[in-house]
């Protein structure tokens, strides 16, 4: 089975004090940590886990500068056989519609037979790349897998949904998945794993070899982003102390002047 696995370079914002760019349209990236996104690990597992119970190749794509190329790596030192590159060749302020499309003007070309993503980005969290992709290519799709079994060509998955529930579905191949974290336990990297995707090649291309440019890329995004800012804060929390008959005291006090009683 050939295997496709969509992977996204994201910073680790977890404990970062962020501050936004003079464009005032993205985040300081200086001093970041940056990783492979947290949703396409796992997806990148589940890659390795059916090939190593099925057979077949487990490719890597992603879009983005050359920095992208550690994400690629890491997931060619974990099992994964080829990976690509699309350089988006310094495009600024694009949406999960632009990047279907340039991961479709590739993926089109190549033989699969299952496509996983992420179930979201650790960044925007727009969880739409992946049904937006599989739209693009006319082929079934699920989100949320928490489960995935193959049989006699067709998968059957488990998809997350509200309330604790699972939703069982049968799909046909080729299809794409967008996996949700906890669906396996990502493998670590060993030291031979790096040795041995340090010499495997990465394939980069350009806009230009898909036959896109900055405005067919560009063209029909659904969302730019206008203005990002620090909110600012207009309330802040009062703590009252003393005796319980002083705080019941001054907490009718309080209510009295907003004229809430």
């Amino acid at each position: 089975m050939n295997i496709i696995v969509c992977v996204k370079r994201v910073p680790d914002v977890a404990e970062a004090e962020l501050e936004v760019d003079e464009t005032q349209k993205d985040i300081k990236k200086e001093g970041l940590a940056f990783d492979i996104n947290e949703w396409d690990n796992y997806a990148v597992e589940e890659a390795l886990l059916i090939k190593e119970n099925y057979g077949g190749t487990v490719t890597v794509i992603t879009v983005g500068p050359e920095s992208s190329n550690e994400v690629l790596r890491k997931c060619l030192a974990k099992g994964a056989d080829n990976a690509i590159r699309i350089d988006d060749g310094g495009l600024k302020g694009y949406d999960s519609y632009v990047v279907a499309k340039i991961l479709y003007s590739v993926i089109k070309e190549m033989d699969y037979d299952l496509i996983l993503t992420g179930a979201m980005s650790g960044d925007l969290a727009y969880s739409v790349t992946g049904p937006v992709l599989a739209q693009m290519l006319g082929i079934p799709y699920a989100t949320l897998v928490k489960k995935v079994e193959v049989q006699n060509g067709k998968l059957t998955v488990n998809r997350e949904v509200e309330g604790g529930v699972e939703e069982v579905l049968e799909l046909e191949l080729p299809a794409l998945l967008t996996i949700q974290t906890g669906i396996n336990e990502p493998r670590y990297v060993s030291i031979m794993g790096i040795r041995r995707a340090a010499k495997k090649q990465i394939m980069v291309k350009t806009l230009q070899d898909i036959g896109l440019n900055e405005k067919k890329a560009l063209e029909k995004s659904w969302v730019r982003i206008e203005r990002m800012y620090i909110p600012v804060i207009k309330a802040e929390t009062e703590f009252i102390s003393g005796s319980p008959e002083d705080v019941a005291s001054k907490l009718v006090g309080i209510l009295r002047e907003r004229g809430l009683i």
